[in-house]
């Protein structure tokens, strides 16, 4: 039965997103099981060559977290930045989910959502839980900013 939750939890793992994590802090400390974090992890637009998103977002520790069986808590936020030259990989969305990590066993997810200003000619990011907190999900956003000489091909 143990066995069978770990390959569980690690197909799980494994089915969130393409992030790399930076780094981590611990800020809770469990004596004889993993301590509660916060992760920071960057993704790059998969349809935005030059911009990529940091993410950092609580893990919750203890065995439970170390199975991939606790939820996490929906604190989230984002910060995405042009890393080099803006080159779109073609016509996008106005309104597109570039990101998701699972951040509980079955349910909850953090999302992050690529949303097109086209008066202001910039790329707003969106992230945010999809397990309501009362009432409404909490919620963190940023832009970038694309030069004006280079419209938003928009589909």
């Amino acid at each position: 039965m143990k066995k069978l939750l770990l390959a569980i939890a690690a197909l799980l793992a494994s089915s969130g997103g393409m992030a790399e994590t930076v780094g981590e802090v611990s800020t809770t400390f469990k004596l004889l099981s993993p301590n509660d974090k916060i992760v920071v992890e960057v993704f790059d637009d998969p349809e935005v060559q030059g911009v990529a998103c940091y993410l950092s977002h609580a893990k919750t520790g203890g065995y439970k977290g170390a199975l991939g069986l606790a939820e996490d808590t929906s604190d989230a936020a984002v910060a995405c930045r042009q890393i080099g030259p803006i080159a779109f990989k073609g016509k996008i969305a106005g309104q597109d989910e570039v990101f998701n990590a699972r951040t509980s066993f079955l349910f909850k997810q953090v999302r992050v959502v690529r949303m097109v200003d086209s008066k202001r000619n910039t790329l707003v990011y969106l992230v945010y839980s999809d397990k309501l907190i009362d009432g409404s999900p909490k919620n963190s956003v940023t832009a970038v900013p694309v030069p004006a000489a280079q419209p938003i091909p928009l589909k």
